[in-house]
């Protein structure tokens, strides 16, 4: 089994969202003890926004077997470390109401027409092979429950976007209002934790195969 941890806070692994996504990875370790866990930090420096390159071969603007090069190469290394994976967990903050740019990035790499979806008379169609995804979102106010006020548009702009490549089993945990004062953070943090120990308690409990990959 293979696990793809994707970390996009620019406080990489200080990151409440990281920490949360850890919590995750734990969980998936526990149960399958021989798992890989493979890393992907986004970062300014290690995800560039794709290029001329990328948008010629897509937009069908340069001809068929003529060398791409540019960021169409990053995408397709992306697009295989994607698809090499049984799980994939996304460490992300909310960044005024939706996802940061670094993870926009990837996106941009991973959801690639022809490669990871197609276009039927019926709109797009997933390519990938449908996988668990845990996504472990942090944010400085309240986006979710009874306590929301403020708009939320990452996590059905994720769940939008990771559908268009096939990935429909999505699960997101949230630890809110971290920038509220100690009190509120250690709050957060628990029922957060909280809320990520009673999902994987139920989960595990459903599975048929205490080692089935396909549910994690």
């Amino acid at each position: 089994m293979k696990i793809l941890h994707v970390n996009c806070s620019p406080r990489g692994r200080s990151a409440e969202s990281f920490r949360l996504s850890e919590g995750i990875v734990g969980h998936l370790l526990g149960r399958h003890p021989g798992a890989t866990v493979v890393k992907r930090e986004l970062t300014s420096d290690t995800i560039p926004h794709v290029d001329g390159d990328y948008a010629a071969v897509l937009g069908g603007w340069r001809d068929v077997g003529e060398p791409a090069g540019g960021t169409l190469d990053d995408s397709d290394r992306l697009i295989a470390e994607l698809e090499a994976c049984d799980c994939l967990v996304i460490a992300t903050p909310m960044h005024n109401f939706t996802v940061p740019s670094v993870l926009k990035a990837w996106i941009d790499h991973v959801v690639r027409v022809h490669r990871t979806f197609s276009v039927s008379r019926n709109g797009k169609v997933g390519k990938l092979r449908d996988r668990p995804v845990f996504i472990a979102v942090s944010s400085g106010g309240h986006y979710a429950g009874d306590a929301a006020w403020q708009p939320d548009f990452l996590t059905p702009y994720l769940t939008a976007i990771l559908n268009t490549i096939g990935l429909f089993d999505i699960t997101f945990f949230a630890v809110e209002g971290t920038a509220q004062g100690s009190d509120a953070l250690m709050r957060a943090r628990r029922d957060a934790r909280a809320g990520l120990d009673r999902h994987f308690a139920e989960r595990y409990a459903s599975s048929r195969s205490s080692f089935a990959v396909g549910a994690c």
